[in-house]
């Protein structure tokens, strides 16, 4: 089964939540896999240069050396959502032991989710005809952007049908006002990969204004707002 499986460290003190927080990630031959926790949100990527290959997660809380994953989304086994996973977790400096996939696994921190715009995000408002109009969100679908740790994720989901429409993610910088994602995996279309995104960014009264052009080359104002 891809995903979480029972965790085999043993830790030799308390961890908490704020330990995981960031990007994690690991390597064999050109799979590397990614785990990004952030704001007590979690997913767990795997791909390839040439292929998508899984991703799932969800909101997920720590108590001591145990870490709970309420999964909201599996792309390759949509009955894991709903469940609960729970398993055992050791950090060790920059060192993530843990057991993915039935196996044990060491993961290396790639960064720490500190910056400015590490959160997990969901679209609040997009600009219409000159003024920003307010998204309602009704139903269980929804579409979260996360960033930590230098990386970002966006996945749409349902979780009361158990639906996986698709994700990206990749490596994101924000600097000076510009916002730009460098992209790593497209569960829609692999050719997206490798391409880069920049756009115009500010913070403004805790929302992040989001505006330039689309992959597709349209115009865009987009207002997102954390999850808490």
């Amino acid at each position: 089964m891809l995903g979480f499986s029972l965790l085999i460290s043993i830790a030799t003190k308390a961890q908490t939540a704020a330990a995981l927080t960031g990007s994690w990630q690991s390597q064999e031959g050109n799979t590397k896999t990614v785990l990004l926790f952030q704001d007590n949100y979690f997913t767990q990527s795997v791909f390839t240069p040439n292929e998508f290959v899984m991703t799932f997660g969800g909101p997920y809380s720590v108590e001591n050396n145990t870490i709970k994953i309420n999964v909201e989304f599996n792309s390759a086994n949509g009955e894991e959502v709903g469940k609960q996973l729970t398993s055992n977790f050791s950090i060790n400096g920059n060192s993530l032991q843990l057991a993915l996939n039935n196996k044990a696994a060491t993961l290396q921190r790639t960064g720490d989710g500190s910056a400015p715009l590490d959160g997990v995000w969901q679209i609040t408002g997009r600009m219409q005809d000159g003024k920003v109009a307010p998204i309602n969100h009704t139903g269980s679908r929804k579409t979260l952007k996360m960033l930590t740790g230098g990386r970002f994720q966006w996945f749409a989901i349902d979780p009361a049908t158990k639906q996986f429409s698709g994700t990206g993610g990749g490596t994101y910088s924000f600097v000076d006002g510009k916002y730009t994602e460098n992209i790593e995996l497209f569960s829609r279309d692999n050719n997206r990969v490798g391409a880069s995104l920049s756009f115009d960014g500010k913070l403004e009264n805790g929302d992040w204004h989001h505006s330039g052009l689309s992959s597709a080359g349209a115009k865009i104002y987009e207002v997102w707002g954390r999850i808490e």
